[in-house]
C-alpha cells in the first residue's frame, strides 16, 4: 500500500521538529519527494542532510518560510512552483498554541499569531498548491487539525482550540467544494503529543512544560506521522476524510488518565 507514496512530490509545512520532522522522515522512507517548509532553515538543512544520508534516492528541498506571513509565502512560492511545479500532496502541518489563558484574559498578540498560524497560514499555503492540483485533477490535501478542534478545552488553550475548530470547519468546506473531482482532501486529529509544541504553549517554561504531560503517555511526533503517511497511502477511490489519533491513556479532550 505504502508503494502508491513512491516518487510523489510532498509538501509538509512546519517541517523542522515535531509532527512535522517525522512526518517527513516517514515519507522518505516510503520514497517520496519532499519540499519542506518551516522557519528554521538551518533545522531544515539538518532534516536534509539526514534524510539524504538514510534515503539517498529521495530529492530534498527546503525553504524558509513563516507562514502567517502572506506576503513570505507569496514570495517563496515564486521559487517553490517553479522548482516543483507538481505537487501530489500538501500536508498543512505548521501549527503552535501560545498559553492557556480563558478567554475574559486572552492577549491580542496570542490570538494574533495563533490565528495566523494555525489558519490564515493553511489557507494561504493551499491557495498556492491548489491551482496545479486542480488543473490535473489530481492531489490530496491534508490537514493537522487538533482534538481540540472537535471537543474544545475550556480548561486550557481555548483559543488554540477555536482555531483548530477554524482548521476542522475548513477542511470539510474544501472537502465539499472538491467533490466533483479526484482531488481528496483530509484531517489528522491528534491528541495529547509530546513535541515542542508543549514548551511554546507554556512559553518557555520548562517546569509548566513538565506538569502539563506529567503522569501521562502521550503520543510521540512519530506516531502522529504514521497516521499522516497511511491517510496519503490509501487508494485514490478511498478518502479518510477524518482520523483522530489518541495516546491510549486519554478518551478525550477532558478525560485522560495520570499516573502517580
Amino acid at each position: 500500500m505504502y508503494s502508491r507514496l513512491a516518487n510523489k512530490s510532498v509538501l509538509i509545512t512546519g517541517a523542522s521538529a515535531g509532527i512535522g520532522y517525522y512526518t517527513a522522515m516517514a515519507f522518505a522512507e516510503h520514497g517520496s519527494n519532499l519540499i519542506l517548509l518551516a522557519r528554521r532553515l538551518e533545522r531544515l538543512e539538518e532534516l536534509k542532510k539526514e534524510i539524504n544520508s538514510l534515503y539517498p534516492s529521495v530529492d530534498v528541498k527546503v525553504y524558509k518560510v513563516d507562514v502567517s506571513s502572506h506576503e513570505d509565502i507569496k514570495q517563496a512560492f515564486k521559487t517553490i512552483l517553479k522548482e516543483s511545479p507538481v505537487i501530489d500532496i500538501l500536508i498543512n502541518n505548521a501549527g503552535l498554541g501560545v498559553g492557556a489563558d480563558p478567554v475574559t484574559s486572552l492577549a491580542e498578540e496570542d490570538m494574533q499569531i495563533m490565528f495566523d498560524t494555525n489558519v490564515k497560514g493553511l489557507v494561504w499555503v493551499t491557495q498556492q498548491v491548489f491551482p496545479s492540483m486542480s488543473e490535473r485533477n489530481s492531489g490530496h490535501i491534508i490537514n493537522v487539525g487538533s482534538i481540540a478542534g472537535i471537543q474544545i478545552n475550556t480548561f486550557g488553550g481555548c483559543f488554540y482550540g477555536a482555531t483548530k475548530h477554524a482548521v476542522h470547519a475548513l477542511t470539510e468546506a474544501l472537502r465539499i467544494q472538491t467533490v466533483a473531482t479526484d482531488i481528496r482532501v483530509s484531517e489528522v486529529c491528534p491528541g495529547l503529543t509530546e513535541t515542542e509544541f508543549a514548551l511554546v504553549r507554556s512559553r518557555g517554561d520548562k517546569e509548566l512544560e513538565g506538569n502539563l504531560l506529567k503522569g501521562l503517555t502521550p503520543l510521540t511526533g512519530q506516531d502522529v506521522a504514521e497516521i499522516i503517511a497511511f491517510t496519503a497511502s490509501t487508494h485514490p477511490r478511498c478518502v479518510l476524510s477524518q482520523a483522530v489519533v489518541l495516546p491510549s491513556c486519554q478518551a478525550n479532550t477532558f478525560i485522560a488518565h495520570r499516573k502517580d
